[in-house]
């Protein structure tokens, strides 16, 4: 497809020129539209975190924000398509069919597809989750257009195109990726890269149901039971509200302990950096960063990481980021909240045994105690 990194402003009018020749077939395509991915009855919280990002690239392109919701007959896929309104959504396309009760790519396929090449919306964003890539390629396959994923930002630019922006090289640098004379203009995001939209009650807008046009008997793969994911539990760090992570400053795999021995003392998911994993000191469940899981918690503690970009798109939307690290020139410096130039390995300790006896729950009563005997 016609995907290309964002270049000087000196190839600006270049990239206008080449817009000038979008195919007449393709200048009908209009809106923005966010697919709600939702898994037995449950909507994926992306979905909603997406519906915010569109919101503000459809009132910058002045069109309107549609929601896409696939699923099977009944009432939650209904109560996920009428949701939408609350979070923004100006219209939603249904396409409700027990065919569709369970995730298979050739059923979802068609019913997107469908929908994209009827309806015509100028960009597609879907959540960059296992069901959401899997879906986003085929899409793009059977369209023929560009797909950029997981990116980190969302932009319009000047004439209207989408500024795609994404981790490349390995993580080193980001650039930003247009997809030039083909529509709809497609990416995927990752969950929590975007901020959670407020969610305000609103009465239901229009909803347009499309007719899926399967029977189970076209449909090459068959679902023969579903089995829960028992590792699913082991980590929520995606959605935590205090995060503790370590990275190479650590020094060795014993000393990783003192990172879950603080987050355990204050109720916290622990994680830590890329090159953790990759040396097997902790399972990849755990890696934080642009190849791992992306976090927005109201603290993030990190000890010995040293904040590569690929470290830092993934936490960058914490609101409150504490670093601890020998080296004062260390690039999480550069956008952490508080810097603390020191050996994580006498700190960690000391935290550990500071919030243990602030968090005590019998804390109080010694403060109190000591209140009353002065």
């Amino acid at each position: 497809m016609s995907n290309v990194i964002k270049a000087p402003t000196s190839a600006a009018a270049g990239r206008a020129a080449t817009k000038k020749q979008l195919p007449d077939r393709f200048k009908a395509y209009k809106h923005v539209w966010v697919f709600v991915e939702q898994e037995r009855g449950q909507v994926h919280p992306v979905s909603w975190e997406l519906m915010g990002a569109g919101r503000k690239l459809a009132d910058r392109l002045k069109v309107k924000l549609a929601a896409v919701v696939v699923g099977p007959e009944g009432e939650a896929t209904r109560n996920a398509a009428l949701e939408a309104f609350c979070y923004g959504a100006d219209l939603t396309y249904l396409v409700a069919d027990n065919v569709l009760s369970d995730y298979r790519n050739e059923s979802y396929t068609k019913a997107l597809s469908d929908l994209v090449e009827i309806y015509k919306p100028e960009i597609l964003l879907l959540g960059a989750t296992t069901l959401g890539r899997d879906l986003a390629g085929s899409v793009a396959t059977t369209v023929l257009t560009g797909l950029t994923a997981d990116c980190t930002d969302l932009d319009v630019d000047l004439d209207g195109s989408l500024a795609a922006t994404r981790p490349t090289f390995g993580g080193s640098l980001l650039c930003t990726i247009y997809t030039l004379n083909y529509r709809p203009q497609m990416a995927t995001v990752r969950p929590r890269v975007m901020p959670m939209p407020e969610r305000v009650a609103r009465d239901p807008g229009r909803i347009i149901v499309h007719p899926l046009g399967l029977v189970e008997d076209d449909i090459v793969t068959k679902v023969l039971s579903f089995i829960p994911d028992r590792d699913s539990a082991k980590s929520n760090l995606a959605y935590a509200d205090v995060v503790v992570a370590g990275g190479l400053g650590l020094g060795s795999q014993e000393n990783f302990q003192l990172v879950r021995q603080l987050a355990g003392v204050l109720g916290a998911e622990y994680g830590c950096s890329r090159p953790l994993v990759q040396k097997g000191w902790v399972t990849y469940d755990r890696q934080i960063g642009q190849t791992g899981k992306t976090i927005r918690p109201k603290l993030y503690i990190a000890a010995g990481v040293s904040g590569a970009i690929q470290h830092r798109v993934g936490v960058e939307g914490a609101d409150l980021i504490v670093a601890i690290n020998t080296d004062k020139n260390a690039p999480i410096f550069d956008f952490a909240h508080i810097a603390i130039v020191s050996d994580a390995m006498h700190l960690l300790p000391a935290l550990t045994d500071a919030f243990r006896a602030r968090l005590s729950p019998h804390s109080r009563d010694r403060i109190a105690s000591k209140r009353r005997l002065s």
